[in-house]
C-alpha cells in the first residue's frame, strides 16, 4: 500500500483489487463462527432490551410512541456498526500481523479503504436486516414507517460512521496499538449529543450548539418528525450531508497524514509485536 493516489490501472483492475480485499475479509469471517455471532449478538440484545422498555412504557400509559425508540435503535446500530466495523477490519490486520504485508503489496491506500468500506457495508446491511425482521416479528414495528426518509437517514449515518472509523484508524497509526480504545469508543462520544433517544432540546444550550454540527442529530430529529406525521426535513438532511462531506474530507486527510507519519517513523513493522 504505497500512496493515496491510485496507480494508473484500468477500472477493471482497480475493481479486482478492491474486491480482493472484500473477499479476503469475507473468507476470514466465514471461517469464524464467533465473528458471525458478534455481528448479531449486541444489536439483537439492544433491540430486545429497548423493545421491552417500550412495552413497559405502553403498559404504564406513558405518552410515548413505541416506534420512536425502536426506530432510534435501528438507526443507532447503522451509525455504531459503520464506525466499528471499518475500525475492526483494520485492527484485525494488526492483530494478525498482516498490516505490513498489506502495506508492501501493490494495493493502494484508496483501494484498501474502499475494500474495508464495502465489507463493512455488507456487515451493516446484514445486521440491520436481521434487526428489522426481529422488530417486525416481536413488536410489529416495520422500517417502512420511516418512509422514503429511511434511505437518506441511513446514508448520512453510514458516512458519519465511516468518518469516525477513519479517525480511530488514524489514532492507531499515529499513537500505536494503545490507541485502540479510540477506535472502539469514539462513536459513543457522539451518542449523548446526537439526541438518539431524546430530543436535542433537552440538552443544555452549549451542547445544543455542538449538536447542530453533528450530522447524526439531524437524522434522529428528522426521524422523530417523520414518525410524528410531519414532512421529511430535507433542509436538515442537506445540512447533515454537507457536514458529512467536510468531515469525510478531513478524516481522509487525517488518515493520509497518520499513514505518512507511521511510515516515516517505522511504526508499521512494529504493529502486532
Amino acid at each position: 500500500m504505497t500512496t493515496l493516489t491510485l496507480p494508473p490501472l484500468s477500472l477493471a483492475a482497480r475493481r479486482t483489487r478492491v474486491l480482493g480485499v472484500v473477499r479476503r475479509d469475507f473468507a476470514a469471517l466465514r471461517r469464524s463462527p464467533i465473528r458471525m455471532f458478534e455481528i448479531l449478538f449486541w444489536p439483537t440484545v439492544e433491540l430486545v432490551l429497548w423493545g421491552f422498555v417500550t412495552l413497559f412504557l405502553q403498559a404504564q400509559k406513558v405518552p410515548f410512541v413505541v416506534s420512536f425508540l425502536l426506530g432510534a435503535v435501528l438507526l443507532w446500530q447503522v451509525l455504531q456498526k459503520a464506525s466499528n466495523e471499518i475500525s475492526i477490519a483494520f485492527l484485525e490486520d494488526i492483530w494478525s500481523r498482516n498490516l505490513l504485508n498489506v502495506q508492501v503489496s501493490p494495493l493502494s491506500s484508496v483501494e484498501y479503504l474502499v475494500g474495508l468500506v464495502l465489507f463493512s457495508l455488507g456487515k451493516v446491511a446484514f445486521a440491520v436486516a436481521v434487526m428489522a425482521a426481529l422488530a417486525l416479528g416481536l413488536y410489529g414495528f416495520g422500517v417502512t414507517s420511516l418512509g422514503v426518509g429511511m434511505v437518506p437517514f441511513m446514508g448520512v449515518l453510514l458516512v458519519l460512521g465511516w468518518s469516525l472509523g477513519l479517525v480511530g484508524i488514524a489514532a492507531v497509526l499515529r499513537f500505536g496499538e494503545n490507541a485502540q480504545v479510540i477506535a472502539w469508543s469514539l462513536v459513543f462520544v457522539v451518542q449523548p449529543l446526537a439526541g438518539i433517544f431524546y430530543p436535542v432540546s433537552v440538552l443544555p444550550a452549549p451542547l445544543q450548539a455542538v449538536s447542530w454540527f453533528l450530522p447524526a442529530s439531524h437524522v434522529f430529529e428528522g426521524m422523530r418528525t417523520v414518525m410524528a406525521g410531519g414532512a421529511l426535513p430535507w433542509d436538515r438532511l442537506a445540512w447533515a450531508a454537507a457536514l458529512n462531506v467536510g468531515y469525510l474530507a478531513g478524516t481522509l486527510g487525517l488518515f493520509a497524514w497518520a499513514l505518512r507519519y507511521a511510515r516515516k517513523h517505522g511504526k508499521l513493522s512494529r504493529f502486532g509485536d
